[in-house]
C-alpha cells in the first residue's frame, strides 16, 4: 500500500523559485549547490540518451530534499533498508562486483557502461569537489550518491523521514510506497514550468543500505510512468556498485568521488537548469 501526505494551506516556502531548501537537513542529504558538470564517455558505442524534459531534477533541489520518508512499516529507525536478493542483484558492495566487467571507476561509485548512457558527474561550485553522479539513460534521470554508513545499522529510514519532512515544508506532496528496493518516496516538488506558473516535479527517490553505506537515488522523467522505462532505470541502479574503502569515515559523510581519465576533454561546463 502507499501513504499519500500533501502539505498544509499555508503559503510554501520559496514559492517564487520553486526550489526547495536544505533547512536544518542533516549532511547526508545537504550538499553545496553545484556550478559545473563534467562529461564521461562510457563506451565508444554509447550515444546520448534523452533528457527527462520537464521533469528532470536538478541536483540542487534533490540534494536539499533528499534527507527521507517516513514509511508504513514499524522496524526501527537504524533498521537497514535493502531487497532480499542485493548481494547477488545489487547495488553491490565492491567485494561483490564482478571484476571481469569494465566500470567506469568513479572513486566511490563505479558505472556499468550501456548503449545509450550519458554520464555527467555534478562538481561542487567553489572546490571542484566531485558531489554526485548524473545518469541519463532511456528518456530518464538517475541521480546517485553514497554516503557512509554504520556497520551494523542503516540511514535509509531516517533519511526518508527527513525528505517527506522538507517536501511538505515547500508545499509539495509525497507518497510511501513500497518497491523492489524497499520503503521509498514518489513526491510532487514544487517549482517553476517554463511558461512561469507554478507546479509540481515528480521524483522518486529510492535508498539501499549495505556495508557500511548508504547508496541513494533520485530518479525523474519518463520512468516515473514508463514501465519499461522504470524497468530499464531500475536495471541501472542496481547495477551500481559502491567502494567504501576502509578508511574511517562518520556515518552521512560523502563518499568521495573522483573524476576518471575517460571524462570529455575540454573540462567542465557550466551546469545547466
Amino acid at each position: 500500500m502507499s501513504k499519500k501526505k500533501t502539505a498544509p494551506n499555508d503559503e510554501p516556502e520559496n514559492e517564487k523559485s520553486g526550489e526547495v531548501t536544505p533547512a536544518d537537513a542533516p549532511a547526508s542529504g545537504e550538499v553545496a549547490e553545484t556550478g559545473a558538470t563534467v562529461e564521461v564517455d562510457t563506451s565508444d558505442t554509447a550515444d546520448a540518451a534523452g533528457t527527462a524534459g520537464d521533469s528532470d531534477i536538478e541536483l540542487a533541489e534533490a540534494d536539499a530534499i533528499a534527507e527521507a520518508l517516513a514509511d508504513n512499516t514499524d522496524g526501527p529507525d537504524d533498521a537497514k533498508s535493502a531487497p532480499a536478493d542485493r548481494e547477488t542483484e545489487g547495488p553491490f558492495d565492491s567485494t561483490e562486483a564482478n571484476p571481469a566487467r569494465p566500470y567506469v571507476d568513479l572513486g566511490g561509485l563505479k558505472i556499468l557502461p550501456r548503449e545509450g548512457l550519458h554520464l555527467r558527474l555534478e562538481v561542487e561550485e567553489g572546490t571542484n569537489r566531485v558531489v554526485a553522479v548524473g545518469l541519463d539513460f532511456a528518456g530518464s534521470t538517475l541521480q546517485v550518491q553514497a554516503f557512509a554508513a554504520p556497520r551494523s545499522t542503516g540511514l535509509w529510514h531516517e533519511i526518508r523521514e527527513q525528505i517527506e519532512d522538507q517536501i511538505l515544508k515547500q508545499g509539495g506532496q509525497s507518497t510511501a510506497q513500497v518497491g523492489p528496493f524497499g520503503p521509498e518516496l514518489v513526491a510532487g516538488v514544487p517549482a517553476v514550468a517554463p511558461d512561469g506558473t507554478q507546479g509540481l516535479r515528480i521524483a522518486r527517490f529510492i535508498g539501499v543500505d549495505g556495508p557500511r553505506w548508504l547508496l541513494r537515488g533520485v530518479i525523474a522523467g519518463e520512468a516515473i510512468q514508463n514501465p519499461s522505462a522504470r524497468a530499464a532505470m531500475e536495471e541501472l541502479f542496481r547495477s551500481v556498485v559502491v567502494v567504501r574503502g576502509t578508511a574511517p569515515m562518520p556515518p552521512r559523510d560523502l563518499i568521495p568521488l573522483s573524476i576518471p581519465k575517460t571524462a570529455a576533454t575540454g573540462g567542465a561546463q557550466p551546469a545547466t537548469s
